[in-house]
């Protein structure tokens, strides 16, 4: 059995991740001159509404407003309606809340102030298919990009030629009210426009843009989907219509891992963050963690023990077996192959918002006996992540991680301690 005291420590880290987040702590400071028309907030993602709860106690003044998140995620706010649809392949009622979000923009004047409270998990929660497409397009080209090993930037690339609210559409049908985006990064580099397809803000990506890359990885698409991307353009960042807006990260993978390390220190463990943009496939970035975490242990370099290795960002799966899992327990099934046998190391991996892929655990722990304990259950580690069935490895050994849902989200967090 992996040692208590570790999963303790680790899951002490994570849990300072998650504060560092937190709604209330991170939208104070962020907010803007109140208007002298009406104040609106819009938002979308898995933590959006504990965001818009926060923000209802902080803005002390009339406020009303729509947020979509996913189903077992809303929480209670006074004012602003919490609409609930399916993450990570939309349906129907997330058609229904992108239609709320356009009803409650609309007609705002220059007075009137639109707050866009955007987290991670937008992209699906917000279905909204061109003229001639339909939803099953849209759960079709999402079922696509999930399956296809691509990183967030691409599949945001394409999603947003594909979308009547994606690219900063919603902030366009908003005008000519100012929008204020108050955005919780997900995505490695924390570019703004990636984080849920970007509904309140566009970048310089183009079509040619989204053709490659769809065609660089890959990605088999329906010919009706190919011919809307290369005849729709997305808006153009330097239209008039997005010049008063404002756009603010507040929180992020960085700030988390920061907060992790600082918390580690303080216990007497050196904390060191390798990277809060890891991307790539999980089973191969776990390879590298793997051979670090090995180097270290054996000849104290590139660190030296006892230390904590960080590492945030989002890496991918491409699914090639049918078992179940997601990145992060991919992440450490891999790493638990890489480093069998090695003694003195305890790996935590988990989705901060707290579900790893579509199970209801955020992730799991592992160490350099969970692949053997594997075998002496008659399970074979590596077959188990040729299916991707990672959380069936960790079912199996009882080392799933399951805080449940946790109000935010800025992506993966890794943390490997090195006795």
């Amino acid at each position: 059995m992996i040692d208590a005291s570790d999963k303790t420590f680790l899951t002490d880290l994570f849990q300072a991740a998650i504060r560092a987040a937190d709604p209330e702590q991170i939208l104070r400071g962020h907010l803007p001159e109140k208007p002298n028309g009406r104040t609106v907030v819009v938002g979308a993602g898995k933590g959006v509404a504990q965001l818009a709860a926060a923000f209802e106690t902080l803005w002390a003044a009339p406020v009303e407003g729509v947020v979509v998140t996913r189903y077992g995620y809303a929480g209670p706010c006074q004012h602003i309606r919490v609409l609930e649809a399916a993450h990570p392949v939309p349906d129907k009622a997330g058609l229904a809340a992108t239609e709320a979000l356009f009803e409650t923009v609309s007609g705002l004047g220059p007075d009137d102030l639109v707050i866009a409270l955007i987290t991670g998990g937008g992209s699906a929660l917000l279905p909204a298919p061109p003229d001639g497409l339909s939803l099953e397009d849209e759960q079709r080209l999402n079922t696509a990009l999930l399956a296809s090993g691509a990183p967030i930037s691409v599949m945001n690339a394409i999603r947003k030629h594909v979308s009547r609210i994606k690219g900063g559409r919603l902030a366009q049908a908003a005008h000519p009210a100012k929008v204020v985006s108050l955005i919780v990064s997900d995505v490695p580099g924390d570019a703004p426009s990636q984080v849920a397809s970007g509904p309140t803000v566009t970048d310089g990506a183009n079509q040619a843009d989204a053709l490659a890359a769809i065609d660089a990885w890959g990605i088999d698409l329906p010919a009706r989907l190919i011919e809307h991307i290369r005849a729709n353009p997305a808006p153009d960042p330097s239209d008039p219509v997005f010049a008063q807006n404002r756009v603010t990260v507040i929180a992020s993978a960085r700030l988390s891992l920061e907060a992790a390390a600082a918390r580690s220190a303080a216990q007497g463990v050196p904390a060191i963050i390798l990277s809060d943009a890891v991307e790539g496939e999980a089973r191969e970035v776990a390879k590298m963690h793997g051979a670090i975490t090995r180097e270290t242990l054996s000849r104290h370099r590139p660190f030296q023990p006892p230390c904590v290795l960080l590492s945030g960002g989002e890496t991918t799966v491409t699914l090639k077996g049918t078992g179940r899992g997601g990145r992060n327990t991919e992440f450490l099934l891999s790493l638990a192959i890489t480093c069998a046998g090695l003694d003195g190391f305890t790996a935590l991996a988990a989705d901060t918002d707290g579900i790893d892929g579509s199970e209801d655990n955020a992730g799991a722990f592992a160490d350099g006996r969970s692949a053997g304990r594997l075998r002496a259950m008659g399970r074979d580690p590596s077959a188990m992540l040729a299916q991707n069935d990672a959380w069936g490895a960790f079912d199996a050994l009882g080392d799933l991680f399951v805080p449940g849902p946790t109000g935010t989200n800025v992506n993966d967090f890794r943390a490997i301690l090195i006795r």
